[in-house]
């Protein structure tokens, strides 16, 4: 059974639902079928480095990639 803040969690990862033209969040039970056909840890090690990849694109001048390099 999934905890409170595990929904609100899961809510943002897998972002919400468009039906005809308008979105809508999950419901339990969308979470729980996702949450049981995917890993949350891989889900989020697969965010991680696909912002790391955004950020290595960046230009020189963007704070996020001076933040990153240490510069």
């Amino acid at each position: 059974m999934l905890m409170t803040w595990e929904r609100k969690i899961l809510r943002k990862i897998y972002g919400p639902t468009k039906e005809n033209v308008q979105w809508r969040i999950k419901t339990n039970e969308e979470l729980r079928t996702k949450y049981k056909s995917q890993d949350i840890v891989t889900i989020i090690k697969i965010r991680r480095l696909e912002w790391l990849g955004h950020v290595c694109r960046m230009n020189e001048a963007r704070s996020v990639k001076k933040i990153l390099e240490g510069k």
